[in-house]
């Protein structure tokens, strides 16, 4: 086996400043998708140098073949008998919700260190199910999701990276204002400060949001299922609203998700320069033109439909009358609105909703998007590594093993591009070339 000579970028600098010592970690893949969309290779090693990619070898490079300096640490992990490709990437979670008949209850009982040590549980559970990042569209609670988020970045608790919203940008009395029904002490716990009406209180909204260091923006474009209100699934904002919200968002460098169901108003929302789509239920021939017009992202959030089927069916569920009705109308076409935006070329990456749906199933959703999506599973993996980091602009960090990229790791036993469900059993993960789950797990 020929040498692979470790210090030879090193030696370059020795000269101007100190060098320190560097932990490096060895991955011997049996079966290896370094690149998702591309051909997988067998007997390959992955070789990171302090959390990032250094390079890919064939065959399985041993201690023996390196040569370290001084001080160097090394780790060899052994996945001869393992699937192995980059960490998931989840587009859509609400890492510091449960939804439950209690759930609201909860928002004015708990904390929001009650709230962020909830949080904290649900990003172990999305950690360990291979989910290495993920994207938080909106919390109802003020600082628990930015605590969860600065904690993981600073190693306090174990979770994916996060990136986080803040709380959703929202009209008064829509999707995203929860106060429906409550009287008015209690509203003004629930009500948050992306609440706005108008031009000027929008774009304070959405600044208000970057001030508590929001890592992108989203707003509810259209009605949602979840909110008790009866006003249909369609726009909620004026034109001159989501400009706003879209031009201040983008002026402070901020990608924006706009949650959407009804076509009127995903194609209001895209023509006002959404970045992404969450859910896109109805969209129709409009909205698959201006999708591949502006190069947007659809987040389908299929397993949220998935897990609320049951609650639909129960007569005696904790859905309202308005929620259980537009629950049922989403249900109509959820099954096939998927494969209708595949078949025409939009980009796609995975999304589940988590939060709606537990926390630690997220890997259902690769299931869904072949089952209803139509992708074979190739394309299902793609929308959740390198599509999924395309999605929050990190596609240069995330979503394959290159060079440069983080160590962002899964392994499975057996092969998902046969079985795809295999994806829900992960044996391996490493982020960062930290491994928080072992083979023996």
């Amino acid at each position: 086996m020929k040498s692979f000579k470790i210090t030879t970028l090193l030696c370059l600098f020795t000269s101007f400043t100190q060098v320190h010592a560097s932990e490096w970690d060895i991955i011997h893949a049996g079966t290896l998708l370094a690149l998702p969309g591309e051909a997988v290779t067998a007997q390959q090693s992955v070789i990171l140098k302090d959390g990032k990619v250094y390079g890919i070898e064939s065959g399985y490079i041993d201690a023996e073949d390196l040569t370290l300096d001084t001080g160097d640490s090394l780790e060899i992990h052994n996945l001869k008998n393992h699937f192995v490709m980059p960490g998931f990437i989840d587009g859509h979670v609400h890492l510091t919700l449960a939804l439950s008949p209690s759930a609201m209850l909860s928002w004015v009982q708990m904390s929001d260190a009650d709230t962020a040590m909830l949080g904290a549980k649900h990003a172990r559970d999305t950690l360990m199910a291979g989910f290495t990042s993920v994207r938080d569209m909106g919390a109802f609670t003020d600082d628990a999701v930015f605590a969860v988020r600065d904690g993981i970045n600073a190693g306090y608790i174990v979770g994916p990276r996060t990136f986080v919203a803040g709380n959703p940008i929202a009209i008064n009395g829509g999707h995203g204002d929860f106060t429906h029904s409550f009287k008015e002490p209690v509203a003004e716990v629930l009500r948050t400060s992306g609440v706005c009406d108008g031009v000027a209180e929008c774009r304070k909204a959405v600044r208000d949001q970057i001030r508590r260091k929001a890592d992108h923006i989203k707003l509810t474009a259209t009605a949602g299922v979840m909110s008790d209100s009866n006003a249909g699934l369609e726009q909620q904002f004026f034109e001159d609203e989501l400009s706003a919200i879209m031009d201040t968002a983008k002026l402070m460098g901020r990608k924006i998700a706009a949650h959407a169901h009804g076509a009127e108003g995903i194609n209001a929302a895209l023509k006002a320069g959404a970045n992404t789509i969450e859910h896109g239920t109805f969209l129709d021939d409009e909205s698959i033109r201006l999708f591949i017009e502006n190069n947007a992202y659809l987040s389908p959030t299929l397993s949220a439909f998935s897990s609320m089927e049951p609650a639909l069916n129960d007569p005696n569920s904790f859905l309202t009358d308005n929620q259980r009705e537009k629950a049922q109308q989403a249900m109509t076409v959820v099954k096939t609105y998927v494969e209708r935006a595949h078949k025409a070329g939009v980009n796609i990456a995975l999304s589940t909703d988590a939060g709606v749906g537990p926390h630690g199933d997220n890997a259902k959703e690769f299931n869904l998007l072949v089952k209803y999506g139509g992708m074979s599973p190739m394309e299902a993996i793609v929308a959740g590594t390198l599509s999924g980091a395309d999605n929050i602009g990190k596609l240069d960090e995330l979503g394959s093993l290159e060079a440069g990229k983080w160590g962002d790791i899964v392994a499975v036993k057996g092969n998902p591009l046969d079985d795809i469900t295999i994806l829900q059993n992960v044996s391996f993960v490493m982020k960062e070339g930290v491994v928080y789950k072992h083979i023996a797990d």
